[in-house]
């Protein structure tokens, strides 16, 4: 069984930072994209009402389904734009619905396809002012991605995955991460 790999995406001869960003948060932005279908899908054959799902909590104290994705998508942009030398995008407000996460992971998706391999070039010098939560981080290009955006992205896919097998759909591993291949 062949499996999709986000291939709109060129990774030629390039800055390590480029490889180690663009193409992964491609490719799991498919991943996040088929999540929120089945999260549809789920809603619409179970009559469980879409604001419902999309406020669902692990815990009292966490974010609901619907800022983890948020969140989660926001991380592309908030990783790529400065370690490309561009300002951040104002993110809005999209958590309301299915269809306008998935229109917000569309965008984030046209964002990646619009960086070249030399926007990268001076990332790794760069230093990237980030809010993680009450404090603000100043790291180095290499360190932002490497050690605080990709974990942030990861961690908050992570919980929409949590959330959604929560909820109730039939999720396996290979719905997470694209490779994986299960039977039965």
């Amino acid at each position: 069984m062949t499996l999709p790999v986000a291939t709109d995406i060129a990774v030629p001869d390039h800055p390590a930072l480029y490889t180690a960003s663009v193409p992964v948060f491609a490719r799991y932005l498919v991943q996040l994209q088929g999540l929120l279908a089945k999260a549809s899908t789920h809603c619409a054959d179970t009559g469980n009402p879409e604001a419902s799902l999309l406020q669902a909590r692990l815990a009292p104290d966490m974010l609901p389904l619907g800022v983890q994705v948020e969140i989660a998508v926001n991380f592309v942009f908030r990783a790529c734009a400065p370690l490309a030398g561009q300002p951040v995008p104002p993110f809005g407000e999209h958590h309301e619905s299915l269809a306008r996460l998935q229109a917000r992971v569309e965008t984030a998706q046209a964002f990646l396809r619009t960086l070249q391999p030399k926007d990268f070039a001076a990332a790794a010098e760069r230093t990237i002012h980030d809010p993680a939560g009450q404090a603000t981080v100043a790291l180095d290009g290499s360190t932002f991605l490497q050690q605080y955006a990709l974990p942030n992205f990861f961690f908050h896919l992570s919980m929409v995955y949590a959330l959604l097998r929560q909820q109730g759909l039939l999720l396996s591993k290979g719905d997470f991460d694209g490779w994986h291949v299960y039977r039965g």
